[in-house]
């Protein structure tokens, strides 16, 4: 990240247009009607806290009790397939952006346990899904953002397209940050096409050894003793990338198990293999170190000057502490 703001990429707009945006060389040319409501309800006076599916409202510690709540917009604005993106408000769910994103034969893989989760709330809470180890973080999906900062005002950051400006990177910033920051209202993702065949394949195998002797495989969750494996791109290389793992003691399932939602932890992907024997009620993702568990898990010890940092970026976008008071992000 860069020290100095962006100008051409971070436009802070207290009166924002009225009306959808118009058709242009930006996919965003204009500030939609319902984010300048939401600019509104969010206000600049009183705590507020932003609410959408709930389906991971307990991440980061609860909002303080009796707080105002709003809901960002929703809706699937803009999509332009030749270009792979899509906009939409934050209070869109994942499923509804799924379906519309299907009809062109486009996902962007945001995987949540619960589809009924929202845009905003998923990048919020920065949950990469299952498929992270092909895919990548969640925020790499993020090109641009329209949030309401602490005064109420629209502030847009990023760019409309994957050629993306250099400067602050106010998107990847909000990402994970339990809407402390900022309220999301509206996103630009990047979409990628559906892969043409997909194959979940299980077996006691050593998921370590398959995770080297795949092409980019779009999972693998172990739980100690057994893994499951996902294989997704074309027909042919599924089915010779299968093939390989039935040499391993792998063979077709019907899809993952259950992935626990209690608690969630990161290790480096080398210190995986520890895990073997332990208590069970986990899974861990090979290759990219996160563990899912069954009880919840004590926070991680941040670092002091990583802390200090945070807490200067809170106290310059939010001085008062009135966005989503009671949730911490770090």
């Amino acid at each position: 990240m860069s020290s100095q703001p962006s100008s051409a990429g971070v436009t802070p707009a207290a009166g924002a247009s009225a009306g959808a945006a118009e058709a242009g060389p930006s996919l965003a040319a204009n500030i939609a009607a319902e984010v300048t409501a939401f600019a509104r309800e969010v206000g600049g006076d009183d705590p507020v806290t932003v609410v959408g599916a709930r389906t991971h409202w307990g991440v980061g510690g609860a909002a303080l009790a009796g707080m105002r709540e709003v809901r960002a917009p929703a809706g699937v604005w803009e999509h332009e397939p030749s270009e792979m993106t899509v906009r939409c408000g934050a209070g869109t769910t994942v499923a509804e952006l799924t379906a519309h994103l299907a009809r062109s034969g486009q996902m962007v893989p945001l995987d949540p346990a619960d589809d009924a989760a929202t845009v905003g709330g998923v990048l919020a809470c920065g949950f990469s899904g299952h498929r992270r180890l092909r895919y990548g973080h969640v925020r790499d999906l993020v090109l641009q953002t329209r949030h309401v900062d602490a005064a109420g005002k629209v502030v847009t950051a990023g760019g409309p397209t994957v050629k993306n400006v250099s400067g602050y990177d106010l998107p990847r910033l909000l990402v994970g940050s339990l809407g402390t920051l900022g309220f999301l209202a509206e996103v630009i993702l990047r979409t990628l096409p559906i892969p043409s065949a997909a194959q979940w394949l299980e077996g006691d195998g050593d998921p370590f050894a398959a995770l080297d002797l795949l092409y980019r495989p779009s999972s693998i969750l172990w739980n100690g003793s057994h893994a499951w494996i996902l294989l997704e791109g074309d027909p042919a290389d599924v089915a010779a990338e299968s093939n390989k793992l039935e040499s391993v003691e792998f063979a077709a399932c019907d899809g993952p198990p259950p992935i626990p939602s209690a608690g969630r932890e990161s290790m480096q992907p080398s210190e995986l293999r520890a895990l073997a024997g332990t208590p069970g009620g986990w899974i861990a993702e090979v290759g990219v170190g996160l563990v899912h568990r069954a009880e919840p898990v004590q926070a991680a010890h941040v670092p002091s000057a990583n802390a200090a940092l945070m807490s200067r970026l809170k106290q310059r976008l939010d001085p008062d502490h009135r966005l989503n008071p009671g949730r911490r992000a770090w």
